[in-house]
């Protein structure tokens, strides 16, 4: 299985803030990777706007900050520490213990001690993600240990093959006709309470699902799949492989032109009839994106409120 990665620039937009989305399962989940100077303007950054960003699993990188809190040899406590802990609680994650324990910055200077300034949240309510790794020896030329965390992804199910009835076919017509017979034979005199209501929804769907189930048929989907696809094609393509005839060809490639003509113009017809805007089938006049905006900003403080402008 592979992933698919973005950068979502539209939600937050900021050159040391780096916020990364992928899908698993149908949901969304983030990354969030924090480069934060010696200013800590990220981390102002951060504090000072309003987002909203739900399933962040991990927020790592070089945060800058030495405090006794999770470097040892450090004895003292910084006050900016406690904005970054806010702004990790803000997006339900918490301070992750390493496995462990070592520096994850490594200075050659003499007299200077090596510090742990390179941090990783991890979501709170995760019972698989709550430990990371360091990684001294991946550092090389570095100056900076590596951290890794081991994200678990679970196998999605992708449905390859469904039970279809094709658009005016025998079988949409025997489908509606059985549809329609139990409809006149349903009985509602009966219905006296809560529970006989129950019972005849019930046996409604019921007989409904079994009259789906006689008339469809299993359908494989493929990138190849065509909604316009009908019998009438199936049995030219066979008629063509089974003789491999010029007229054979000549005859798939006219029934293949007549009902993708047919198909779309009902299509067009449909659009036209119910919006009476046939333009709704081109792309560029569906809904588009809004570019992302940045908020003036003074001192390199974002203008988000009245008093700051």
């Amino acid at each position: 299985m592979s992933l698919c990665f973005f950068l979502q620039t539209d939600i937050i937009n900021h050159t040391d803030i780096f916020l990364l989305s992928f899908t698993s399962n149908h949901f969304q989940y983030f990354i969030l990777n924090i480069y934060s100077d010696s200013a800590h303007m990220a981390l102002k950054y951060l504090k000072n706007i309003e987002v909203n960003i739900d399933k962040i699993l991990v927020m790592t990188s070089d945060f800058n900050i030495r405090d006794s809190l999770w470097d040892s040899s450090f004895p003292h406590h910084s006050s900016i520490s406690n904005d970054l802990l806010l702004i990790a609680d803000s997006f339900q994650l918490a301070l992750s213990t390493p496995t462990n324990p070592f520096p994850t910055r490594y200075l050659d200077t003499v007299g200077e001690a090596n510090s742990t300034i390179d941090l990783m949240f991890l979501r709170c309510d995760s019972i698989e993600l709550n430990q990371h790794s360091i990684h001294p020896d991946w550092w090389l030329t570095l100056d900076h240990a590596p951290l890794s965390v081991t994200i678990p992804i679970a196998n999605e199910f992708i449905t390859i093959s469904k039970l279809l009835i094709q658009q005016n076919s025998k079988q949409e017509n025997a489908f509606i006709k059985e549809v329609i017979s139990v409809f006149q034979n349903l009985d509602t005199l009966n219905i006296s309470n809560k529970e006989c209501l129950e019972n005849m929804v019930n046996s409604l769907n019921s007989l409904i699902n079994q009259a789906w189930n006689k008339n469809a048929k299993q359908s494989r989907i493929t990138r190849h799949s065509k909604q316009w696809w009908n019998n009438k094609c199936n049995r030219a393509i066979n008629e063509y492989r089974a003789s491999r005839s010029l007229e054979s060809l000549k005859k798939l490639r006219r029934v293949v032109k007549d009902t993708k003509r047919t198909f779309f113009d009902t299509k067009i017809q449909e659009v036209a009839s119910k919006s009476r805007s046939p333009w709704e089938l081109m792309n560029w006049v569906n809904k588009r994106k809004l570019p992302a905006t940045e908020a003036i900003k003074y001192d390199g403080n974002p203008c988000i409120t009245t008093d700051s402008l």
